[in-house]
């Protein structure tokens, strides 16, 4: 009896130890995933954003933009989405929606800054985070004011105060895996800008933007100069100013990307049979 018992067991077990012994082949694949980037050109339609001396954010965004993913859809490996490709208004959260349908592996939003002082210059780089101080609450109402032009963004943004950090800190909670990966991709961005704009850098900040909040994956929003500053204005106007911002987030998106092409391989099990073991 006992013998019969200990047979049973034998060949409940075999099975399992089979299947944990399974190699993996990390070399052979069904194809390479296509890595998933989502460009959204801030503002647009009724939101035209800052408007300075006949010169529209929105505009330089969606150029700058639509230069980026031209660029970007050169490379088989990357699929480009875009939150829109016309002068149409998009809520944030419809913007965020189109990102996290997609599984994006990155979220770009692409906008220009604006001060009250007229000098104030430079390129910006934002991360989800907590604004601790004046000038990043700024840009946060700004940003985040487009809420205001949305229907129903009473119910669509329940429980969300922009300048209140305490009431987007469970979404910090549940995005810190992304946290890390997002400051990479921004401080990749804020390096080209230095190196190919010459301009003065601003640095990598954290601040309570809805369209980052709501985006479930590394995200960052670019502040590519100041259309308060008339220098900077002219540059960011021109066809070649907008290349060369194009160009640096490109840049800075191709290196992020190299860091992780040893993650965009499906693996597929083996059969274990068809295995030749070295002797």
């Amino acid at each position: 009896m006992k013998t019969k018992l200990y047979l049973i067991i034998v060949l409940l077990i075999i099975p399992i130890i089979s299947m944990a012994n399974i190699p993996i082949d990390s070399t052979k694949t069904n194809g390479k995933k296509l890595f998933t980037v989502v460009l959204d050109a801030g503002h647009g339609g009724k939101d035209p954003g800052k408007y300075v001396a006949n010169t529209k954010e929105s505009d330089i965004a969606l150029k700058v933009v639509k230069l980026l993913g031209k660029q970007l859809e050169s490379h088989r490996d990357i699929k480009i989405i875009y939150t829109r490709t016309k002068d149409v208004f998009v809520g944030l959260d419809q913007r965020a929606a189109i990102a996290n349908k997609a599984k994006a592996d990155l979220f770009v939003s692409v906008h220009c800054n604006a001060a009250e002082a007229t000098s104030a210059k430079g390129n910006e780089t934002f991360v989800l985070g907590l604004h601790n101080n004046a000038a990043n609450l700024e840009v946060v109402k700004r940003e985040n004011s487009v809420i205001l032009l949305e229907e129903n963004y009473e119910e669509k943004y329940a429980g969300f105060n922009p300048n209140d950090p305490s009431s987007f800190a469970t979404n910090l909670m549940i995005q810190e895996e992304y946290l890390d990966n997002s400051i990479e991709l921004a401080a990749n961005v804020q390096t080209k800008f230095d190196k190919d704009l010459k301009r003065k850098n601003r640095g990598v900040k954290q601040a309570g933007l809805a369209v980052l909040r709501l985006s479930y994956m590394p995200s960052v929003l670019i502040e590519t100069g100041f259309l308060t500053n008339k220098e900077e204005r002219t540059f960011l106007r021109s066809k070649s100013g907008q290349k060369k911002v194009a160009n640096s987030i490109y840049n800075a998106v191709l290196d992020y990307q190299k860091n992780r092409d040893v993650n965009l391989f499906e693996v597929e099990e083996i059969d274990p049979s068809n295995v030749v073991l070295d002797p």
